[in-house]
């Protein structure tokens, strides 16, 4: 037992120092990539541009079911942390080390709108160290709400669907407040790969992703199981009209 310990203790702090150094290597670079994004448009103009999207949602608009699966699936610990979720980050630095690539973001919901309105969608150490810098400060700017109602109006939903509305409306034909549960639960899934899970792609790996949506709404308690059961059972005869 105290081996295993000490194995866990030597990989847990061979992991901090591979961090460091990567963190020295790519740190300047990523922070004149983060300082650049915000003195060509700083986070209050950013923020306003986007409200004027067509469609635009704001937080109160969004069912309780859809927000709850977001968070359960992308980000647990939302509310939690300030921009960075460094369990997530441990984690996904481990198992791309293992992989010796980017495998795994470790990606909170602030990284991720940071990533949507500031960055593209490259996998380089670079662009991470910017969009958690961008993260950090959209937390310590934005509040928790609205970083989350950005958050869904920034995100690809598939099928040309660039707002959380525009998605409703047209997989569901519905206004965001008429979702039942599992479409709720549906929509919540998308994003993760738009392509794969976009109902008119593919309905039989959109409700498998739903399906794990499910899972992890039960893991972190915003669900029971006996309410998961049921909101199953919708799921068996579900046709998009």
């Amino acid at each position: 037992m105290r081996i295993i310990k000490k194995l866990i203790i030597l990989l847990l702090f061979v992991i901090l120092i591979i961090g460091i150094l990567i963190g020295c290597i790519l740190g300047i670079p990523g922070y004149n990539m983060y300082k650049d994004a915000l003195e060509k448009e700083p986070i209050d103009e950013k923020v306003a541009s986007i409200e004027k999207k067509k469609n635009y949602s704001e937080f109160t608009d969004l069912p309780e079911m859809y927000v709850n699966a977001v968070i359960a699936t992308e980000d647990h610990r939302f509310y939690e942390h300030k921009g960075i979720d460094f369990i997530s980050v441990a984690r996904a630095i481990y198992r791309d080390i293992r992989a010796k690539d980017f495998v795994e973001g470790g990606s909170t919901i602030s990284q991720q709108l940071a990533k949507n309105i500031y960055f593209t969608q490259e996998r380089t150490g670079k662009r991470k160290i910017a969009e958690t810098l961008m993260a950090s400060k959209l937390d310590n700017t934005l509040s928790k709400e609205k970083i989350f109602e950005l958050y869904v109006n920034t995100s690809y939903f598939g099928d040309g669907y660039y707002t959380v509305k525009e998605a409703c409306k047209g997989y569901f034909k519905k206004e965001l407040r008429e979702m039942t549960d599992y479409e709720c639960i549906m929509l919540a899934g998308i994003p993760n790969a738009p392509s794969v899970y976009a109902p008119t792609k593919n309905l039989k790996l959109t409700k498998k992703r739903a399906e794990h949506v499910i899972r992890k709404m039960v893991e972190n308690e915003y669900l029971t199981q006996e309410e998961a059961d049921s909101i199953l059972k919708e799921a068996k005869n579900y046709a998009i009209h």
